[in-house]
C-alpha cells in the first residue's frame, strides 16, 4: 500500500478508536471529554508515536500522556458540581488508553489497538450492569475466583512438565493445565449464573446448570418435582438442557486437548443432541412462562479442595486406562470409562483425548471411551431422577432420555463400522 495512504488509515483507524469510547463518554453530563475530545486524544496518540520516531525523540509519548492526564484532570478538578458529583475518575483513565491506543496503532498493533478499545467501550457502557454483579457475588466465590487465580497463574508454572509413571502418562503440568481447564469452563458458568439470577429462565438455567454440574441439576429439581415446587415438564426441561450442556462441555474438551479426535466423537454425540429436541420442545411448551430459580446444590466449582481431588481422580483415571488399555486392552479401557462416567464424564474425557493425543490409543477407542462415559452419566442421572423424584418423575425422565441413548448407541455402532 502507498506510504501515505497506509499513514492515513493509520490515523482514520485512531480517530475511530476515540470516536468509539467519546460516544459512550458523550452519554455523561458531567465528563469533562466527549466524541470529539476524545477522538483528538486518540489522533494526538498516534501523533506523539510518529514524531518521536521522525525526531528520534521517544519523550515526546511519555510527555503528551501526561499533559492529557494534567488536562483532563485539571477540568474536573475546576469544576466544584463536578468534584460533588463524580470525581471523574474514569473519564481520565478512558482518555489516557485512548491516548496509549492511538500509539499503538502507529506501532502496528492496529488490530490489538482496535480489540482494546472495543471492550473498554463495553466495560464502560455496562457500569450499571457490572456494578450490579459484585452485589450478586458472595465472598466465598470472590474467595474462590482468587483461589482459581492462584491454581493456574501461579501454581501451574512452577510444575514440571516432564513425564512420570508408568507408561510415560503422570505429568504435573499436563495434569494441572487439566485442573484449571476444568475449573474454568465450571467457573465460567457458575460466574453467568450467579449474574443471570434475577432473569433465568428454565433455558438459561438447565444450560449453565449443566456447566457447573448436569448431576447437581438433575438432584435439585427431581427434588423439586417430588415437592411440587417445579411442574414435571419444567423439570424435564432443565434436566435435559443440563444433559444437553454436558454433551457440549464432552465436545468442547475433545476439541481442546486433541482436536483429531473431534469427528469421532460427533458420530456418536451429534446423534444424542438431535435425539433430544422432540422431548425437549414437547415439554418446553408445556412449561411455557415457568422460571428457574436457584439451587443449594450448585456451589463454586473452583474450591482449592475440589481443584486437588479432580487431579488426583484425574492421575489416577489417567495410569489405569494407560494400564488396561496396554495389559487387558479397549475392553478394559471401556469398562473403566463406565464406570468413572458414572459420576464424573470429565476425567475420563480429558485422559482419552491425552492417551489418543500421544498415541497410546486410536482415535475411535478414544472417541468410544468419552461416549461410553457419557451413556453411563445418562443412565446415573436417570437413576437419580428415579430415587429423588419419585417413580412418576423418573419415569419421565427415562422417556426423555430413552431417544438420545438410542443416538448415542447407533452412533457407537457407526463409529464401529468406521474404524
Amino acid at each position: 500500500m502507498n506510504e501515505t495512504l497506509e499513514l492515513a488509515l493509520t490515523f482514520a483507524v485512531s480517530a475511530a478508536i476515540g470516536m468509539l469510547v467519546g460516544m459512550e463518554r458523550e452519554r455523561k453530563p458531567t465528563a469533562k471529554a466527549g466524541l470529539r475530545t476524545f477522538v483528538l486524544i486518540a489522533v494526538l496518540g498516534t501523533a506523539c508515536a510518529m514524531l518521536a520516531g521522525m525526531l528520534a525523540s521517544p519523550w515526546l509519548v511519555p510527555v503528551g500522556f501526561a499533559v492529557v492526564g494534567i488536562t483532563l484532570a485539571g477540568a474536573q478538578l475546576a469544576d466544584p458540581r463536578t468534584v460533588a458529583e463524580d470525581s471523574g475518575t474514569t473519564t481520565v483513565v478512558a482518555a489516557l488508553m485512548v491516548f496509549v491506543l492511538g500509539a499503538l496503532n502507529f506501532h502496528g498493533e492496529r488490530t490489538l489497538a482496535v480489540a482494546l478499545g472495543i471492550g473498554m467501550t463495553a466495560l464502560l457502557y455496562f457500569k450499571t450492569e457490572l456494578e450490579g454483579a459484585a452485589t450478586r457475588l458472595t465472598q466465598t466465590d470472590i474467595r474462590s475466583m482468587l483461589q482459581f487465580g492462584a491454581v493456574s497463574a501461579v501454581v501451574l508454572p512452577l510444575l514440571p512438565d516432564r513425564s512420570y509413571g508408568p507408561y510415560g502418562v503422570l505429568n504435573p503440568f499436563n495434569i494441572w493445565l487439566m485442573v484449571v481447564l476444568i475449573s474454568g469452563v465450571s467457573l465460567a458458568g457458575y460466574v453467568a449464573w450467579r449474574l443471570a439470577m434475577e432473569r433465568k429462565g428454565l433455558l438459561l438455567t438447565g444450560l449453565l446448570g449443566g456447566v457447573i454440574s448436569s448431576t447437581a441439576t438433575t438432584f435439585a429439581y427431581a427434588r423439586h418435582a417430588r415437592n411440587g415446587v417445579r411442574t414435571p415438564s419444567a423439570t424435564l426441561v432443565v434436566i435435559q438442557l443440563a444433559n444437553v450442556a454436558k454433551l457440549l462441555r464432552v465436545l468442547l474438551l475433545a476439541l481442546v486437548i486433541s482436536p483429531p479426535v473431534l469427528p469421532f466423537l460427533l458420530v456418536t454425540l451429534l446423534p444424542a443432541l438431535v435425539t433430544t429436541a422432540p422431548a425437549l420442545w414437547w415439554h418446553f411448551r408445556r412449561a411455557s412462562g415457568e422460571r428457574g430459580e436457584d439451587s443449594d446444590r450448585l456451589q463454586n466449582p473452583t474450591q482449592l479442595g475440589t481443584a486437588l481431588l479432580f487431579a488426583a481422580f484425574y492421575a489416577l483415571i489417567l495410569l489405569a486406562a494407560a494400564w488396561l488399555s496396554d495389559v487387558v486392552g479397549s475392553g478394559g479401557l471401556f469398562a473403566l470409562s463406565f464406570v468413572s462416567g458414572l459420576t464424573d464424564v470429565d476425567a475420563i474425557t480429558l485422559s482419552s483425548a491425552r492417551l489418543a493425543e500421544q498415541g497410546n490409543i486410536s482415535l475411535a477407542e478414544s472417541a468410544t471411551a468419552m461416549t461410553v462415559a457419557v451413556v453411563a452419566n445418562m443412565l446415573f442421572k436417570t437413576a437419580v431422577a428415579i430415587v429423588v423424584g419419585g417413580r412418576a418423575v423418573g419415569r419421565l425422565v427415562a422417556i426423555a432420555f430413552a431417544l438420545p441413548l438410542a443416538g448415542t448407541l447407533g452412533g457407537l455402532i457407526a463409529l464401529r463400522a468406521l474404524a
